[in-house]
């Protein structure tokens, strides 16, 4: 690793990523919740575009004041517009998934996106996945196995839903990294989510029910936070290398586990329990090796100052916890 490389110096910066996913993992848990509950109801088109709509506003109210116009400045228009049809690609394949399968199951088999995410990284982002970081996917993919207990009914159409959500989102993670060298983590968020509304609204006139007052509000919360948790994931990409802080993905398990249970009186199985704590377990092994490989890469050459500088161009307020 040199100092001239442009995403070596944000590697510096992996806890804060891990963190910031950690924290978007959680939020997205209820949101996806929420989201399945309305799915029983309402078409997934109609799911799909109040949730963008609402996380487009709340995003607006709390980057606009802060960058102004200046967000929508960039010369990546092309790059903003594909990254955003994968991200609606990816969506839309989870909210199908969803309406075919359980919760649990679906979130469980879009694990799958970590080894995508590190297959792509290698291929694309030339990234030196070691030997530790390899071992530790594949041993957090074999617990997503054993909580899928898979069988013959893994296989069905709602489970391909959730398998393209997993690739997609692996394509999407991989285009963040490469764009947030040039874009700021508002400027990707607001076109992202100005790209996905745009194409949920595309499929309104396939399917429309007009929401009930309750469901408009519980589409508005699951839109909100959406907005919140996209600028958090976001953020968590363009501090750290995809394959260190996607892996942190698996911790939606968990989340989804506990909210099964307090609302739905959903008893974790033993193969969950085992499963998630295989997962949870590689997640961490793999922040306390970045840890280490943060210690012991700074000294040849990476001083603060140098990592500051090129955190600039990264974001505005990159050296500071995103205010959301």
């Amino acid at each position: 690793m040199t100092a001239t490389d442009p995403l070596a110096p944000r590697r510096n910066q992996i806890p804060r990523g891990i963190a910031y996913m950690v924290a978007s993992t959680a939020l997205f848990a209820a949101i996806n919740a929420i989201v399945k509950w309305e799915l029983a109801t309402y078409p997934v088109g109609e799911v799909a575009f109040f949730r963008a709509l609402f996380a487009l506003a709340t995003v607006a109210v709390v980057i606009l004041p802060r960058t102004g116009i200046g967000v929508f400045r960039t010369r990546r228009y092309l790059g903003h517009l594909q990254r955003g049809v994968s991200q609606f690609g990816s969506m839309t394949c989870m909210f199908m998934a969803f309406s075919m399968m359980s919760l649990g199951s679906a979130v469980a088999i879009s694990f799958a996106a970590p080894l995508f995410t590190t297959l792509l990284s290698i291929a694309i982002l030339k990234e030196n996945v070691g030997v530790h970081r390899w071992s530790a996917l594949v041993v957090g993919f074999v617990g997503v196995i054993i909580v899928t207990e898979p069988g013959r009914g893994t296989f069905q159409l709602g489970a391909l839903f959730a398998l393209a959500n997993a690739v997609l989102s692996s394509s999407v993670a991989i285009a963040i990294r490469r764009m947030s060298v040039t874009e700021s983590t508002e400027t990707l968020t607001v076109y992202q989510l100005i790209v996905i509304t745009i194409c949920t609204a595309c499929l309104l006139p396939f399917g429309y029910k007009a929401p009930a007052w309750l469901d408009a509000g519980a589409l508005a919360v699951a839109g909100i936070g959406n907005g919140i948790a996209q600028y958090w994931w976001t953020r968590s990409l363009t501090l750290a290398p995809p394959s260190a802080v996607v892996p942190f993905n698996y911790l939606s398990l968990v989340w989804a586990s506990l909210l099964g249970f307090m609302v739905w009186g959903d008893v974790p199985t033993r193969h969950l329990v085992v499963g998630a704590v295989i997962v949870v377990a590689s997640g961490l092994y793999i922040l306390w090796r970045e840890t280490v490989r943060h210690g012991a890469v700074r000294p040849l050459g990476l001083s603060a100052a140098t990592s500051s500088s090129n955190l600039g161009r990264t974001s505005p307020a990159a050296s500071d916890s995103a205010r959301v």
